[in-house]
């Protein structure tokens, strides 16, 4: 017999400052992974003003789609804060105050050595009909509420405190309160590949797959995340059935696939690096740093990052980079000769033993008809040799940076396995 379906959700996001663009919702795609782990649906997201009547409609609403209802926002101490009081009336009860909870508030602002005002003091006034869900880096509680067969969660739109309630306690009691059954899952991190072109790819492969086993793409710039989920079916070893799908997939992605996990393409290749006990530079001028900053964002990157060269002027790449003037004036900044001398010559610079180099014109201005907006230039330095690549791409100057970031670091993590030993 298969098990139940899954209960559908929906995520409520309450604040003006989220629907006037003021603050950007990050809060709902990260809890739509996390419920995506446990096989809940997130049916609808819904962000709602901070006026009460506009609450309490979105509740109705949202009780008639879904059985789970997550709400994140309106918590704080201020007056336009409303959530608890909202949810207090709706259902019924009265605000009381939680013990533990305003010790938790207690101790945070003798933490800090700050004195706690009477407003702060009110956020461990809970309704009595709700569950407390405690909140260890914040000092607004959540609140877990079941009604009618719905289950209502209400926890701060703080991300890092909405987070740590969800990982903490939500999470675990929607497993629990639903009985859901386990959901194996493998994840393939590639890059320098499009969507289409990867799913056309491996379309025999997918076609095979058992009706259980469901295999989801998730895109970002340069790069496809692949899930492979095991649905329950009835049958014993789940996670070794979907394992077994698993070498022939490696195989048909080849060198696009760099990890597997939830594993960043700078983490990726910071292993490399370290692996083989290598050092890396970056010379950027269009990426303004951007690769060095996705480089040492990886906890331990001082093993194998020796540093950077900004080199926006073409003044810093023939002082700092050893860029030949006459290089400049015959091809200009962004050509193929000027990222070749400015990988090399950050590799002298620095002494390291692989270097990166970017030159392009990212945008909105400063384009021309032979080099326009979206044309980029990248180098690869090592020992061995230096290798170049011309890109175009435009989708506006934010995108520009972010696409040559992860292809200068794809551009890195392509060339390393012909190194044999570092320079010395």
């Amino acid at each position: 017999m298969l098990p139940a379906s899954p209960p559908d959700v929906e995520i409520m996001t309450i604040g003006d400052e989220l629907l006037y663009g003021q603050v950007i919702d990050t809060n709902s795609a990260w809890m739509g992974q996390q419920l995506g782990q446990l096989g809940l649906r997130v049916r609808q997201i819904t962000s709602v003003s901070d006026r009460a009547d506009e609450i309490v409609q979105a509740l109705d609403l949202a009780r008639q789609r879904a059985r789970v209802v997550l709400l994140t926002g309106g918590l704080g101490p201020t007056k336009d804060d409303l959530t608890k009081h909202v949810l207090a009336r709706y259902f019924g009860t009265e605000l009381v105050l939680h013990e533990p909870s305003l010790r938790d508030v207690e101790a945070i602002f003798a933490r800090f050595n700050r004195p706690m005002l009477e407003v702060n003091r009110q956020q461990a006034f809970l309704p009595a009909a709700c569950t407390p869900l405690r909140n260890p880096v914040g000092t607004a509680p959540g609140m877990w509420f079941e009604d009618q067969g719905t289950v209502f969660v209400s926890m701060p739109g703080v991300p890092f405190e909405m987070k740590r309630i969800m990982q903490d306690t939500v999470l675990p009691r929607l497993q629990a309160h639903f009985q859901l059954p386990p959901i194996e899952h493998a994840v393939l991190m590639t890059v320098g590949q499009g969507e289409s072109f990867l799913a056309e790819q491996i379309a025999d492969w997918e076609a095979q797959l058992p009706p259980n086993l469901k295999l989801a793409y998730l895109p970002s710039l340069g790069g496809v995340r692949l899930r492979l989920s095991a649905l329950p079916d009835g049958q014993p070893d789940l996670r070794p059935r979907l394992e077994a799908q698993l070498p022939e997939l490696r195989r048909l992605l080849g060198s696009y696939l760099f990890a597997e996990g939830e594993v960043p393409l700078e983490a990726a290749l910071g292993q490399l690096l370290q692996q083989r006990g290598l050092s890396i530079g970056t010379a950027e001028s269009c990426t303004g740093g951007a690769i060095a900053q996705r480089l040492t964002s990886v906890a331990g990157s001082s093993a194998y990052f020796r540093g950077s060269v900004v080199a926006y002027h073409n003044d810093v790449k023939v002082q700092q980079l050893g860029v030949r003037p006459e290089t400049l004036a015959e091809h200009g900044a962004v050509s193929e000769a000027t990222v070749r001398q400015m990988a090399e010559g950050l590799r002298r610079t620095l002494g390291v033993d692989v270097a990166v180099a970017t030159s392009g014109v990212a945008g909105p201005g400063g384009g021309s008809p032979d080099k326009p907006v979206g044309t980029f230039w990248l180098a690869y330095a090592d020992q061995h040799q230096t290798v170049t690549r011309r890109i175009t791409f435009d989708r506006g100057r934010q995108l520009n940076i972010e696409y040559v970031t992860t292809v200068a670091l794809n551009l890195v993590r392509q060339h390393l396995p012909a190194l044999e030993e570092p320079a010395g």
